[in-house]
């Protein structure tokens, strides 16, 4: 592939990822353009700004996440760190707090 050719489908595609949409291209397709899928940081800081954003206790945080009221306390202290989905949607609930509004309404 022509370097500007496959120049010109990484900026599209990294285009399209930064607006949010699906794109079908797998993580080497996107590798191969050198576009690389940003790894998530969440720290202990951010998830108690968080929670203190969103008002609520430790305990409601964790019903709120479906975890433990423990591995909230945790994340806050520094002494483990969310994984796998459960930092995904933290990192979603930093871009858009009211995300799980619903869940207090339960």
């Amino acid at each position: 592939m022509r370097e500007s050719i496959r120049n010109a489908i990484a900026e599209s595609v990294q285009d399209l990822l930064d607006i949010g949409v699906e794109t079908p291209f797998t993580e080497h397709e996107l590798k191969v353009l050198g576009i690389e899928i940003p790894k998530i940081e969440v720290t202990p800081f951010d998830i108690k700004a968080l929670r203190k954003r969103l008002n609520v206790s430790q305990a409601v945080f964790a019903r709120m996440l479906n975890v433990s009221l423990s591995s909230v306390r945790h994340w806050e202290q520094g002494n483990r760190r969310p994984t796998g989905a459960t930092k995904v949607l933290l990192e979603l609930l930093m871009k858009s707090p009211d995300l799980l509004n619903y869940r207090l309404c339960a």
